[in-house]
């Protein structure tokens, strides 16, 4: 049997005891895959219309980042010269995750607040 990306599978895992495992974690052949805080990545900004926010967002913005099954706080760092964020817009940007996450570059993301979707994203690079 085999399981690929985005499928439900159940899988035995021998000495390894329930509380060992939590939500989000990922199941990969060492050594593929490794944990990361800190990424530059591509992000669409819900506009109000869509559901999304109805003010900016500036430098220090703390939302929740939610990668497969998991979620996280993050601090988003904008670029030189870019004040703030309007509904609507694109942006690159910095996050840094107040927990590591395994990640790749390409991983999509969902940005969160407060019960409600509020942008989406692409990790574009992986700097820590």
């Amino acid at each position: 049997d085999e399981g690929r990306a985005g499928e439900n599978v159940g899988v035995l895992l021998r000495g390894t005891k329930r509380d060992d495992v939590e939500r989000g974690q990922v199941l990969a052949v060492p050594g593929s895959i490794t944990p990361h805080t800190k990424f530059e990545c591509e992000v669409y900004v819900l506009s109000k219309e869509e559901g999304g926010r109805h003010t900016p967002f500036f430098k220090g913005y703390r939302p929740q980042f939610y990668f497969r099954t998991t979620d996280v706080t993050g601090s988003c760092e904008l670029p030189e010269g870019v004040e703030m964020v309007m509904p609507g817009d694109n942006v690159k940007m910095s996050v840094t995750l107040i927990a590591p996450i395994a990640m790749e570059d390409g991983l999509r993301f969902a940005i969160r607040e407060g019960g409600r979707t509020v942008g989406a994203g692409v990790v574009s690079k992986i700097i820590e």
